[in-house]
């Protein structure tokens, strides 16, 4: 095993620290690799990534962030997943801390099925194999990759997590714990801007689903649903046929005017009630937020998800 470290122009103690696990790691028989630049900034995530990779030497790769702590038996387990799917990122269920942070998006990262894997891939929660849980092979990783090195601002996970599906990638997880995944305000991930991932999120929805639907309905007449109604190009735009509620005013109501369009007339988009809509639907509603409510009404319909229906919530 080896253990790849790139240090991007941290100005703690971090470089004092990784000498001396160098040493304890080595006396163990695990090669150890630094790697980094003193630069006055940062050179960013995908930057980083990419760096310690190509320092290293191992046939297959393993992520783990500095604040992050792996179980002793991740490595085995999840190469022995990679072996069997050798195009797939494997990821894993995670632990978190402190234990009470994120509670709905780790219930989500831990109990996805794995159909929904690959179903739920538009979701705001972003990657369904979570980045701090990657593990992949070498070639493939060469196949997809490398990560944008846009720097701070990028989402460079969801960037190559698309690329990953553009090229027929699999996603697998291992349904146990073998990561500690640790919250806290200053992680990189909160630099990257809502409205940013928003974007990328519509695109890869029209690139990746919508070529499939002739038509399609929104459900949530909401903010939300218009929100990504006028996020949609024109084209997509066209296939929207309805707009669905629960909301007795916004159905009474009875259409939605697109009053920022450029055409004439200006759109006009019927609001039903959900059971008087037609599948397929785009979801723009949060999951696990309304005490069963809205499942419940989804599992009424009876409806298979990837073919009658998305989240995009």
């Amino acid at each position: 095993m080896e253990l790849s470290i790139f240090n991007d122009a941290s100005k703690d103690k971090s470089m004092s620290i990784i000498e001396k696990w160098k040493e304890k790691l080595e006396g163990s028989g695990i090669l150890v690799v630094i790697g980094g630049h003193d630069s006055p900034s940062p050179r960013g995530v995908g930057y980083s990534k990419n760096q310690a990779i190509a320092q290293s030497s191992g046939s297959y790769l393993c992520f783990l962030d500095s604040d992050d702590v792996m179980m002793p038996q991740r490595v085995r387990l999840q190469h022995a997943a990679a072996v069997q799917h050798p195009t797939s990122i494997i990821g894993c269920q995670v632990r978190r801390e402190p234990p009470n942070s994120t509670e709905r998006y780790t219930r989500w990262i831990n109990h996805l099925a794995p159909d929904q894997l690959l179903t739920q891939v538009f979701t705001s929660n972003g990657p369904t194999v979570i980045m701090p849980t990657w593990f992949c092979s070498r070639a493939w990783f060469s196949h997809v990759g490398p990560f944008d090195e846009g720097g701070r601002g990028v989402p460079e996970d969801l960037l190559f997590f698309h690329e990953h599906l553009r090229k027929g990638g699999g996603l697998v997880r291992v349904d146990q714990s073998l990561l500690l995944y640790r919250y806290h305000p200053g992680a990189a991930t909160h630099s990257v801007l809502e409205t940013t991932i928003w974007t990328h999120r519509v695109r890869f929805l029209e690139e990746w689903a919508l070529p499939h639907w002739a038509t399609f309905t929104i459900w949530n007449a909401g903010r939300q649903g218009r929100r990504l109604y006028r996020s949609l190009t024109a084209g997509s735009r066209c296939k929207v046929v309805a707009f669905c509620d629960v909301d007795e005013n916004k159905i009474k109501k009875g259409f939605y005017c697109y009053e920022d369009s450029q055409e004439r007339p200006k759109p006009r988009v019927p609001v039903l009630h959900f059971r008087a809509a037609q599948p397929p639907f785009v979801i723009c509603v949060k999951l696990d937020l309304t005490g069963g409510a809205f499942e419940y009404n989804l599992r009424s319909l009876h409806l298979q998800e990837g073919r009658d229906f998305l989240h995009f919530s």
